[in-house]
């Protein structure tokens, strides 16, 4: 009869007779190291023919105890508490990159170095996204807040050489001009500090341009005023094959408040009352008509559409998808 080795069964046999005698063990596994890291923050969505990128710049714990105003500390732990959440928020700081077919469009830059560690990633997401800064054509510029204006300088130079800078004239005459500093609150000054070295070199170049009020700045792109949070607040409302999006700048803070609290508002405004009418305005608008919302506050990308909830509004963040097909709602 053949005979057949089974070397396992062998190895098993073996065992009684080994007795109590310790087995050398082989060199154990390492542990792979934490990364400790994300992903580059970029994200796609066709809207008609119209490519969209969102940019994340950063992340950084808001302060809602302290900057949230309309509501007290227990109102604000609820609401936060119905989306998991407490205070400090991490919020993101996002902007959006429109390519029309014929321009290169950035919609708001990031805080670029104005808010240390927490800022300054949307120049390596833009290349990481595919694109490079020498590419863009335009920056609309919702404010001239810091978080907004900071990632268009690169240490005095311009980190967009070939752009033109667009934003609405109420703003630049207000935050350029460091008189207007003793009209506003001291924690508002260093507003005026990162506005006017950010855009020095753009200035001086004469690259920037400012419109006024609602305006057709490309045949794509239209800038609708929505002052309150500062005086020459703007949202952008892009188009293509019957789709529509508003890139609505700081509208919205803390969503998991704003959105089923939209009279709350943050003691940055400008005019309180005034950013608050457009806020319900918007979440109303936006709600019927099923518009696409880039936000630059709500968690990256900060893309999505606003339902109407009991007593308020709540967010539908985009659903992920691989395939850039065109938009639908």
């Amino acid at each position: 009869m053949k005979r057949h080795f089974y070397p396992a069964l062998l190895a098993l046999a073996l065992v009684p007779a080994l007795g109590g005698l310790a087995i050398p063990a082989g060199p154990a596994e390492a542990a792979a190291p934490q990364q400790r890291t994300q992903a580059p923050g970029f994200y796609r969505m066709m809207l008609g023919r119209i490519e969209i990128t969102a940019l994340l710049d950063g992340t950084h714990p808001f302060p809602v105890h302290e900057v949230m105003q309309g509501i007290g500390t227990a109102g604000a732990d609820a609401l936060l508490e119905r989306s998991d959440l407490h205070a400090p928020v991490e919020g993101s700081i996002n902007a959006f990159l429109v390519n029309t077919g014929d321009r290169l469009v950035l919609i708001d830059s990031g805080a670029g170095v104005l808010y240390g560690k927490d800022g300054g990633h949307l120049m390596g997401n833009l290349r990481a996204s595919g694109y490079a800064p020498e590419q863009v054509d335009e920056i609309l510029l919702t404010h001239l807040h810091r978080d907004h204006v900071g990632g268009v300088d690169a240490g005095g130079a311009m980190a967009f050489p070939n752009a033109v800078i667009r934003v609405d004239r109420r703003d630049s005459d207000f935050w350029l001009d460091p008189k207007n500093r003793a009209k506003v609150p001291d924690y508002l000054g260093p507003m005026f500090d990162g506005a006017i070295a950010s855009l020095r070199a753009y200035v001086a170049a004469g690259r920037l341009k400012p419109f006024d009020g609602e305006a057709q700045l490309l045949p794509e792109i239209g800038a609708i005023p929505g002052p309150g949070h500062t005086p020459g607040h703007t949202i952008y409302r892009i188009r293509s094959e019957g789709e529509t999006l508003l890139a609505w700048g700081d509208i919205v803070h803390v969503a998991a408040i704003q959105f089923p609290k939209p009279d709350a508002t943050v003691k940055y405004d400008s005019d309180a009352a005034s950013a608050e009418r457009q806020r319900e305005r918007l979440f109303a608008e936006a709600a019927k008509n099923g518009e696409w919302i880039a936000a630059a506050h709500i968690s990256f990308p900060g893309i999505g559409h606003i339902r109407r909830d009991d007593g308020g509004y709540s967010w539908l963040p985009a659903n992920y998808t691989t395939v850039l097909a065109p938009a639908t709602r």
